[in-house]
């Protein structure tokens, strides 16, 4: 006799294709005009906005959230515009659509106020955010992406090395180079790929990639080499975290493009977790999450 699935199997199954695994998580749709966004959420307390990397999905926090929500926090995890289960009517990407999503998204979750962790693209999200409506950001830890303001310098140059295949990226091409060595001090296990994968066997999503790269990433690229956010000044209390192996995001060069942050921001420190790399919630979430709640308790 088969054995009856479990309700949380059930759940799972019921998206397309099936969310990958992860203890205690609540699944949603967020339904507003032109886009239906994925909402994975967990515990109760105050709001934690967790915005994710590329090409990664609310799955990236499935160690990090329940840690978090075990503190006393509601953390909530949505997939971001182009990733995930997240469904857009419209392809086209500009430079603010992902946080125009992101504020609708929580308006209608009631959520005025939060703290934030963002890795990769959805630091960028994360960084927009804070400088545009600041009274919703209690505090902001960003991972493995230096700040708006940061001085350019030709050694971060190289950090940018995947931006032209994905640029030019072609439906069904593989993404799995992202979890290389080059951006991993551990490596990850087939399943954790398979996972962060699953769902770009979603044409839609297959589609975006070009369109987030060329409309949003390429365009907050643009605007940071000609130092528009320079001239504006950073509020919320923020900490920006990188692997030491986070190459060439060396100590020594974060903290030189950095060095000027008392003229650009009210509040804001570096840290660096060793063993991590650019994939540094994979590689050390234990680090991360000491390093938010350590974040939230001085600074919230």
């Amino acid at each position: 006799m088969d054995t009856p699935a479990s309700p949380q199997e059930s759940l799972r199954g019921a998206w397309s294709p099936p969310l990958p695994e992860a203890d205690g998580f609540e699944h949603a749709m967020i339904e507003t005009p032109g886009l239906r966004t994925h909402v994975a959420s967990i515990g109760h307390g105050d709001p934690v906005v967790m915005l994710h990397g590329f090409p990664e999905h609310w799955w990236q926090w499935r160690v990090i959230a329940p840690a978090i929500a075990a503190h006393g926090y509601r953390v909530i995890c949505p997939d971001l515009r182009g990733s995930g289960w997240t469904e857009a009517a419209d392809p086209r990407f500009g430079p603010e659509s992902q946080v125009d999503d992101i504020e609708v998204v929580l308006d209608v979750l009631g959520v005025q106020r939060a703290h934030f962790v963002c890795h990769d693209m959805g630091a960028i999200s994360g960084m927009q955010l804070s400088y545009r409506h600041p009274e919703r950001v209690r505090t902001m830890v960003t991972l493995a992406v230096p700040p708006g303001f940061m001085e350019f310098s030709p050694k971060v140059m190289r950090a940018f090395e995947h931006m032209p295949k994905l640029l030019m990226h072609r439906p069904g091409r593989s993404l799995r180079y992202l979890f290389s060595p080059r951006y991993m001090a551990r490596p990850l296990s087939e399943q954790a790929i398979e996972a962060y994968l699953r769902p770009h066997q979603r044409p839609e999503l297959e589609q975006a990639v070009r369109a987030l790269y060329r409309g949003m990433v390429m365009a907050v690229s643009f605007r940071l080499v000609g130092g528009v956010y320079k001239r504006m000044r950073l509020h919320p209390s923020t900490l920006v975290v990188f692997g030491r192996s986070d190459w060439p995001f060396t100590e020594d060069t974060v903290r030189r493009v950095c060095r000027y942050h008392e003229k650009h921001a009210d509040r804001f420190e570096l840290a660096f977790v060793d063993d991590a790399a650019h994939f540094i919630t994979d590689d050390a979430p234990d680090a991360v999450t000491a390093l938010a709640l350590d974040w939230f308790a001085r600074e919230g």
